[in-house]
């Protein structure tokens, strides 16, 4: 029995600009099963939220494009769909959790309002019927006293508070893919835990999907099945989430690995990477990463390297695991 529920083939997304084309995503390709959370990670600017920004087709306009590529989401590729259908799809079968709950609600408006908004729209519920459901879904967020808190506004909430409101608002119509880009930044520690146990407690419930946007690998490790580490508009590595911490391959996974702290070498300097992230509207014709690899070779800089299988569903492109590596060393 196929669990396939979203594959991403070949994606690319471009911005058209006055300095140039900007490769934003290019050539992204992912699946992902009922119930599986994947982590996207990289450091910023490395297409992660656009990517998943041209899942739901909002990529903003006019400058960005979704210029080629598949998004078979449960059999049907979402760039044939109208935009009617599209909306259509937001917030019942596809929702997304943006970063900063600060700006994700509408300081005018109130809780109850905005969480309703959504189950009008999708369930049609009208009446007392809705109401019902807004006070279910903030119980199923932990938001105490759900019945005061409807009639109250986003600035009498603590960040906690209002990141759980845009969960409720985003699983309202129990979507059957949840992305979730960088819901953890703004909060502290215990908060940010307590917000990841409640989204992984639902996920379980509800047989839900769930992309992870972060730069957090420990967060990754909490919450996540499987990895894709991505580097100027593409994918380096892929691998479960056990083995990506065992045996990290790509150069530039290894680097983010090092440069977490470890309470073992406490004493030691926390490691970095060198450089800068690429120009995306003037990448090089090679690996976009050679010019900060300390492994790098001479056909780094000339060809993008192929993906090659590493381990038991563990993909990585670089030239370091090919066999070519060996006549090029």
């Amino acid at each position: 029995m196929d669990r396939t529920l979203l594959e991403v083939k070949d994606l690319r997304t471009y911005f058209f600009t006055k300095r140039g084309v900007v490769k934003a995503v290019d050539g992204v390709n992912f699946s992902l099963k009922k119930g599986e959370t994947l982590g996207l990670v990289g450091e910023s600017g490395c297409g992660k939220t656009i990517t998943c920004l041209s899942l739901v087709r909002l990529v903003p306009q006019p400058a960005g494009r979704i210029v080629g590529g598949r998004m078979i989401f449960e059999g049907e590729d979402l760039l044939r769909k109208s935009e009617k259908e599209m909306r259509l799809i937001r917030g019942s079968k596809i929702s997304m959790i943006l970063q900063d709950p600060m700006t994700s609600l509408n300081p005018v408006f109130t809780i109850g309002e905005q969480v309703a908004e959504p189950i009008r729209l999708h369930q049609l519920l009208r009446g007392t019927k809705v109401w019902e459901k807004v006070k279910e879904m903030l119980r199923l967020v932990r938001i105490p006293s759900a019945e005061t808190r409807i009639r109250e506004y986003p600035h009498q909430m603590s960040g906690g508070m209002r990141q759980r409101i845009v969960g409720a608002i985003a699983l309202s119509c129990q979507p059957k893919l949840l992305i979730a880009d960088e819901p953890t930044t703004a909060l502290d520690v215990t908060i940010q835990a307590q917000f990841l146990r409640l989204l992984k407690e639902i996920q379980q419930n509800f047989e839900l999907s769930m992309i992870l946007i972060t730069h957090d690998l420990g967060v990754v490790s909490r919450v996540c099945d499987k990895v894709a580490v991505m580097y100027a508009g593409k994918i380096v590595e892929t691998a479960e989430i056990r083995e990506l911490f065992n045996n990290p391959s790509h150069p530039y996974t290894i680097a983010l690995m090092s440069s977490l702290p470890n309470i073992d070498r406490k004493r030691e300097m926390l490691q970095t990477i060198e450089g800068q992230p690429p120009d995306l509207s003037n990448l090089p014709p090679g690996c976009a990463f050679a010019v900060r690899c300390p492994n790098r070779m001479e056909i780094c800089s000339g060809r993008y390297p192929p993906e090659v299988g590493v381990g038991d569903g563990h993909y990585v492109s670089c030239w370091l695991s090919t066999p070519e590596a060996q006549s090029h060393g």
